[in-house]
């Protein structure tokens, strides 16, 4: 089972992209997580399309982009051009999902579905098989530093039953509130891909904080 660490460049100092680039680029880490917010969807504006191009630019790394925005099917060319590998949407957040999903695959990305703490594992159950990634959130989405929720150590099990039972290779990603305290249970539990914001960028040494992460 893969260990991919995402550091969320949420929780990046935004004078200083440029050197959280390059630090991360240093890492152990193999994804760099960049969230989207719309303010809309989420009660957050966080940033958007040159910020992605210019971190692009930044590093040969996977980019993984979260969006939390409203109507995000009107945005995946533009993400495609900007350098994203990975596109993930909220199942809340489109109406057509199966349509976006496709979307993404088509313009030559990786389609992620993302659920809400409060969104059951069964909202995903009719795209699983065309999902390259499911999101659990461990927090409400719009903001970094939050507590983990409890119970999506729970939902990560059952979401990695439902892609054994669908034959899906999708990979499991968990976002919020992962640190050097949860993050071995929640690899336990099922989870492949680990997002992680304070617990990189607030620590004093950010590349040995990613390496604590994958060795838990």
């Amino acid at each position: 089972m893969p260990r991919i660490i995402s550091p969320s460049f949420l929780s990046a100092d935004f004078l200083r992209l440029g050197d959280a680039a390059e630090t991360v680029n240093r890492s152990r880490a193999e994804w760099f997580h960049l969230d989207v917010m719309d303010g809309v969807f989420v009660p957050n504006i966080s940033f958007g399309l040159p910020v992605v191009k210019a971190l692009r630019k930044a590093t040969d790394k996977t980019l993984d982009v979260h969006l939390m925005i409203v109507q995000p099917e009107r945005y995946v060319a533009d993400f495609r051009a900007a350098g994203a590998d990975y596109l993930t949407v909220h199942v809340e957040a489109s109406t057509h999902l199966h349509r976006t999903l496709q979307a993404i695959r088509d313009a030559g990305m990786r389609a992620g579905v993302a659920l809400n703490p409060h969104t059951p594992v069964c909202a995903v159950e009719e795209v699983a098989e065309m999902a390259d990634m499911i999101l659990i959130m461990s927090v409400n989405p719009g903001f970094g530093g939050q507590r983990f929720i409890a119970s999506a150590l729970d939902k990560i099990s059952r979401t990695k039953d439902l892609l054994l039972r669908k034959n899906s290779p999708a990979l499991i990603q968990v976002d919020g509130g992962v640190n050097t305290d949860n993050a071995a249970q929640l690899f336990a539990a099922g989870a492949d891909v680990l997002v992680a914001g304070n617990a990189v960028f607030g620590a004093p040494d950010p590349v040995a904080a990613i390496q604590q992460l994958i060795e838990a």
